[in-house]
C-alpha cells in the first residue's frame, strides 16, 4: 500500500483542504475570565425527579480522578468558580472536602432555577494559581433563608459546624466517620450523644412547617432505636428506626402520633430519610418517596436537639442508634416533594446520582496565564494571512502537503522501528539457545528453520518476521540446507568458499533490509531541503508583488507596506515549520536505522562464525 493510499484512506487529505481553506468553520466560545484556564461543565437533569419549579437548589458536585484535574487546582480550592451558564454570573458555592492527595472533592453549588424535564447547566472554573485567585467560598450563601442548620459533619474534634448564617454550631464534638457518603460522617455508638443548641433560628412554633433530613447507615437495628430527639414538657419531635423501621414520632402535648410501619430497612445501607411537616400533616420520605405519614402539627418546641438518642424526659425502653450519619438538614418551611426527590437521588453515589448532576470533561483556555500570549500570535497569523497573495497560498498548500506527508512517514517509521526492536529482542532469546546447539537444524527442514528448530510457535513467528535478523538467520540456514541436502550422505562440512558464497548471500539479504529500513525517508530529506526553498520562494514572490504594488500607487509609507511584507514572509514560516519537525525526525529515525543496520553487520558475523564452528570442512 503507498503512502498516498494510506493519507486517502485516513481521510487526512480531507481535513487538510477543509483546515487549509477554512471550510470548517470554528466555533467561538465565551470564557468568564482570562485568569482562569480550565473549567468544566455541570449539567443538572432533573428528569422526571423534579415535577414543579423550585426557586433554588443546592446540588452536590462531585468530583474525583475520573473527572477532575486535582493537580490543575490549588490545594485549598480557593481558584474555584462556579459560574452560570451565562457565563456571566456568579453561582454561590461552598467546598465541603478538598483532598489533592485522595483525589476527593464535594462541592456544593447553588443552582437558581430548576424546572421540570429542563436541564439547567453551570461552569465550575479553576486552574488559576495567580494572585488573583482569592477564597470567594460562602457556603452561609449556598442556602436559602429558610435552610435553619446544615452539618456536614466534616470537622474532626471539633463540633460540627452550622454551614448557614444561623451558626447553630453543635454543642459538643462527636465521632468522626471517614469515607461516608459525603466525606467524613458523625459516628454513632448508641451512647455518645451530639447536642445542637436552642437557639432564636431554632425556635419551633406550633403548627409551623418544617423538614428534616439527613444520610445515615447504621450497623444494628434495635427495637425503639432513637437517630433525632427533641423534647419541650410532654412535646416532642422523634425522628428513629424502630426494629429496622423508620419512623417519625410527633407529640403535641395531646396526643403522640408515629408514622406506620413499613418495609425495614437494612444495616449497613446508606438511606436518605427526611420529615416534611406543614398544614398539620407529617410525610416521613425513605430515599426520596413517600414511606408514611400522619395527621399531627408540629409542636412548639425552644430547647436543645438531641443527634444520635434521646432527650431528657423521655419514655422508657428508647434506645440510641449506632451506625453512622451525613448531611442533616432543617429547614423552617415544608419542602416541595421534588426538593425532596433532588436532594435523595442527586447526593447519592448511585449511577441515577451521576446522571443527575453530570461532571463534564475539562475545556481548556486559549487566555489564562501564559497562554494568553500564544492566543494573541495566532490571532496575529490570522489576522496575516488576510493579506496573502495567491502565490503564498500556493506555497503554503504545498507546505503543508510537505508537513502532512513527513507526518505519516514519520509516524509509520516510528511504529515500523518499534516492531522491529520488540521482533530482534524476541528473535536474541532464542537464538542465544539455538546458536549453542546447531545440530537441531543438521536435517531440518524449512518448517524447522522458521520453527528456530521447533521452538518458536507459529504466533511467534509471526512476530519474529518484523525482525532483520530473523530474516538473515533464514537466508543463512537456507544456503546450508541447501548444501548438506545437495551433498547427501557425502556433506563433509563447509569449505571455505562455501562460507564465502553463504556470507556473500547474507550482505545481499542485508542490503535488501537496509533498503527496507530506509524507505520512503526521501520524503523527510524533501522536506527538509525543499521546505525552506519553497518558503523563500513564496516570500520573495510576495515582497516582489508588494514592491510592485507600492510602485504603482506611489504610496509610500509603513501600513501600506507592512501587511504585504508580513503575508510574504509567512510563507518562510511555513517551509520553516515543514523543514524543523522533519530534520528531528530524520536525524532520530537515521539513529535508529543505524543502530539497526549495526546489529544485523554483527550478527552476520557472529553467524558466519557459529556456522564455521559447527560445519568445519573435514578430508
Amino acid at each position: 500500500m503507498s503512502l498516498f493510499t494510506h493519507l486517502r484512506s485516513a481521510g487526512l487529505l480531507g481535513v487538510l483542504f477543509a483546515v487549509i481553506l477554512g471550510t470548517a468553520p470554528a466555533a467561538e466560545t465565551k470564557w468568564w475570565n482570562q485568569e482562569w484556564t480550565i473549567r468544566k461543565k455541570i449539567t443538572v437533569d432533573p428528569a422526571d425527579v423534579v415535577t414543579e419549579p423550585l426557586a433554588a437548589a443546592t446540588v452536590l458536585v462531585r468530583l474525583h480522578e475520573g473527572n477532575f484535574a486535582f493537580g490543575s487546582v490549588k490545594e485549598d480550592g480557593s481558584d474555584l468558580r462556579a459560574v452560570a451558564a451565562d457565563d456571566k454570573t456568579l453561582l454561590p458555592f461552598h467546598v465541603e472536602k478538598l483532598d489533592p492527595l485522595l483525589n476527593e472533592a464535594f462541592v456544593w453549588v447553588k443552582v437558581p432555577d430548576v424546572k421540570p424535564g429542563a436541564p439547567v447547566s453551570f461552569w465550575l472554573y479553576y486552574g488559576n494559581s495567580g494572585p488573583s485567585a482569592t477564597a470567594v467560598a460562602d457556603s452561609k450563601a449556598t442556602y436559602d433563608a429558610e435552610t435553619l442548620a446544615v452539618y456536614h459533619f466534616a470537622e474532626h474534634g471539633s463540633a460540627p459546624s452550622d454551614a448557614t448564617t444561623n451558626a447553630n454550631t453543635a454543642l459538643e464534638a462527636g465521632g468522626a466517620a471517614d469515607g461516608t457518603i459525603i466525606g467524613t460522617g458523625l459516628r454513632l455508638d448508641g451512647r455518645k450523644l451530639v447536642k445542637l443548641p436552642a437557639s432564636a433560628s431554632m425556635k419551633w412554633e406550633a403548627g409551623s412547617a418544617l423538614t428534616w433530613s439527613a444520610w445515615v447507615k447504621l450497623s444494628a437495628v434495635p427495637a425503639n432505636g432513637v437517630l433525632f430527639s427533641r423534647r419541650e414538657a410532654d412535646r416532642a419531635f422523634v425522628v428513629g428506626v424502630d426494629a429496622g423501621v423508620p419512623f417519625v414520632e410527633l407529640n403535641d402535648g395531646a396526643n403522640g402520633v408515629r408514622t406506620p410501619a413499613g418495609e425495614a430497612i437494612a444495616p449497613g445501607v446508606w438511606r436518605h430519610l427526611a420529615v416534611v411537616v406543614g398544614g398539620g400533616k407529617a410525610t416521613l420520605y425513605l430515599d426520596g418517596a413517600v414511606y408514611g405519614a400522619i395527621d399531627a402539627p408540629l409542636p412548639a418546641l425552644n430547647t436543645e436537639s438531641v443527634i444520635g438518642g434521646e432527650s431528657e424526659g423521655a419514655p422508657e425502653g428508647r434506645v440510641g442508634l449506632a451506625g453512622e450519619l451525613d448531611e442533616l438538614q432543617i429547614s423552617k418551611g415544608a419542602r416541595l416533594l421534588s426538593a425532596v426527590k433532588l436532594a435523595a437521588l442527586s447526593q447519592g453515589a448511585t449511577e441515577k446520582a451521576g446522571k443527575l448532576v453530570a461532571v463534564g470533561s475539562d475545556e481548556e483556555s486559549g487566555h489564562g496565564g501564559g497562554e494568553g500570549e500564544l492566543a494573541k500570535h495566532f490571532s496575529l497569523i490570522k489576522d496575516i494571512s488576510r493579506d496573502l497573495t495567491i502565490d503564498g497560498w500556493v506555497v503554503i498548500i504545498l507546505c503543508a502537503l510537505l508537513a502532512l506527508i513527513g507526518g505519516v512517514v514519520t509516524v509509520f517509521k516510528f511504529l515500523y522501528l518499534g516492531k522491529i526492536t520488540k521482533a530482534t529482542n524476541a528473535f536474541l532469546k532464542h537464538w542465544e539457545h539455538l546458536s549453542a546447539d546447531l545440530s537441531v537444524l543438521d536435517h531440518g527442514d524449512e518448517q524447522s528453520i522458521r520453527s528456530m528448530g521447533g521452538k518458536a510457535t507459529p504466533k511467534l513467528q509471526k512476530v519474529l518476521r518484523q525482525s532483520p535478523l530473523y530474516n538473515l538467520y533464514q537466508i543463512g540456514f537456507s544456503e546450508i540446507q541447501h548444501r548438506v541436502v545437495s551433498a547427501r550422505e557425502e556433506f563433509t562440512g563447509l569449505s571455505g568458499r562455501s562460507m564465502e558464497a553463504i556470507k556473500a548471500t547474507l550482505d545481499g539479504g542485508l542490503v535488501r533490509e537496509v533498503q527496507k529500513l530506509n524507505s520512503q525517508l526521501v520524503f523527510l530529506t524533501i522536506g527538509i531541503a525543499g521546505g525552506p526553498y519553497l518558503g523563500l520562494l513564496g516570500t520573495v514572490i510576495g515582497v516582489m508583488i508588494t514592491f510592485a504594488v507600492i510602485a504603482k500607487s506611489g504610496e509610500v509609507e509603513v501600513n501600506s507596506i507592512a501587511p504585504g511584507i508580513a503575508g510574504a514572509l509567512l510563507a518562510t514560516v511555513a517551509g520553516l515549520a515543514v523543514a524543523i519537525p522533519a530534520l528531528f525526525a530524520y536525524s532520530y529515525i537515521s539513529t535508529r536505522i543505524k543502530d539497526a543496520v549495526s546489529d544485523m553487520q554483527v550478527f552476520i558475523d557472529e553467524f558466519v562464525a557459529k556456522i564455521a564452528e559447527a560445519y568445519p570442512e573435514t578430508h
